[in-house]
């Protein structure tokens, strides 16, 4: 067992510091308070590698491991968690989805231009009455011969509003239930497929979260991806490993949080000294470094399980369970160690504060993932 970053995974961990610090630092207090997607840092991201890891290099990727994408996600987070959760979203759930179940042309038409970061994608799972209950699809793709006719409404897409490819999961024949659900490939502009309204949201407001609204949209069966029928299984396998990108955004909220605690409270000076010479501020500090290490520790081992080629179900839960409920730990008791500094955007707890809520709730509220962990613990 082998604790030690390889020195690529160096690299890659300080490359993606770097461009946090000088690309999306400024003006992050901006993007939040106006909800700007930050089209042109994603641009960069792209040409970086950024947006398509995993993904082989023959279909334009960077050809990483799993352990390569959750450093380079924690780096991103801890600055900007809007821009990790474009990234985790075009990595974990579309590129993956792509390469490990697409045809060979599929993977040459829409999953290079994803990895190469030309265009971004979403994952259209969610609808009013089919959060984490995947099964109760409302959205239909009913089969037409040689096309599928999609009607429905999907909400709270990431990446809704300027993904260019969007991967729909549908019900073809509500009869055959889970079995009878599929996914297809849609593209922005078939006609019939309109996007809504962006989501006023609480955090992550420079993620453009859209619902999509599908009337009567023709979608060839080429774009159908796996056999007729392979829709669930699909979904469930592709959020199995964005389970390990969104505890890796997590983890950086609360590592970013705790180290902006940890800076303020060594310059800020109370009754005389450095508020961390203070036993109260130095013992909240080192719960907070404690909590986030052990967090880190159970993301880098689903991380390497996932390139172990393992099952991932158990190991992916449980590091979105306790990185998501750490990242809203931790960025409370930074707010709190800021005092009413704390309150104002220009420190960026308050914020990291709000971006850390959504990550117990999206690919499955914190209350589904001990359902998967508990179906685990008996063999």
């Amino acid at each position: 067992m082998d604790f030690n970053l390889t020195e690529e995974h160096l690299m890659i961990q300080q490359a993606a510091r770097d461009f946090a610090q000088t690309e999306l630092l400024p003006g992050v207090i901006e993007r939040d308070e106006h909800s700007i997607f930050p089209a042109e840092q994603v641009k960069k991201m792209g040409e970086l590698g950024f947006l398509g890891m995993m993904v082989d290099p023959k279909y334009g990727g960077a050809g990483l491991d799993s352990v390569s994408y959750v450093l380079a996600m924690e780096e991103i987070a801890k600055v900007d968690a809007s821009a990790a959760v474009i990234m985790s979203v075009n990595n974990s759930l579309v590129c993956a989805g792509l390469e490990k179940y697409g045809t060979e042309e599929q993977k040459v038409k829409y999953l290079t231009p994803l990895a190469k970061g030309e265009v971004i994608g979403a994952f259209c799972l969610s609808e009013p009455e089919a959060g984490s209950d995947a099964t109760s699809q409302r959205t239909t793709a009913i089969d037409m011969g040689d096309h599928y006719l999609v009607n429905g409404t999907k909400n709270w897409i990431t990446n809704g509003g300027t993904a260019s490819t969007y991967l729909v999961i549908a019900q073809t024949d509500a009869s055959k239930g889970h079995k009878g659900i599929n996914v297809l490939i849609v593209e922005k502009g078939m006609p019939g497929f309109e996007v809504g309204p962006k989501e006023k949201k609480m955090g992550i407001r420079g993620s453009d979260t859209h619902t999509l609204l599908f009337n009567d949209v023709k979608v060839p069966k080429e774009n159908r991806i796996g056999e007729d029928g392979f829709g669930f299984a699909f979904a469930m396998s592709t959020l199995n490993g964005g389970r390990i990108g969104i505890a890796s955004q997590a983890l950086g909220i609360a590592q970013g949080s705790y180290e902006l605690a940890l800076k303020y409270a060594q310059e800020r000076v109370a009754f005389g000294k450095p508020i961390f010479q203070h036993q109260a501020i130095a013992f909240k500090l080192a719960d907070m470094h404690v909590k986030t290490t052990a967090a880190r520790l159970l993301v880098h081992k689903a991380a390497v399980e996932k390139d172990q080629g393992l099952d991932i179900a158990h190991s992916g839960a449980m590091a979105k369970l306790y990185a998501s409920e750490v990242a809203l730990e931790v960025a409370n008791d930074a707010v709190q160690i800021h005092g009413g500094n704390g309150y104002v955007a220009e420190y960026h707890v308050e914020r990291m504060m709000r971006d850390s809520k959504i990550t117990q709730i999206y690919e499955g509220t914190s209350e589904i993932q001990r359902i998967v962990i508990s179906r685990g613990l008996v063999k």
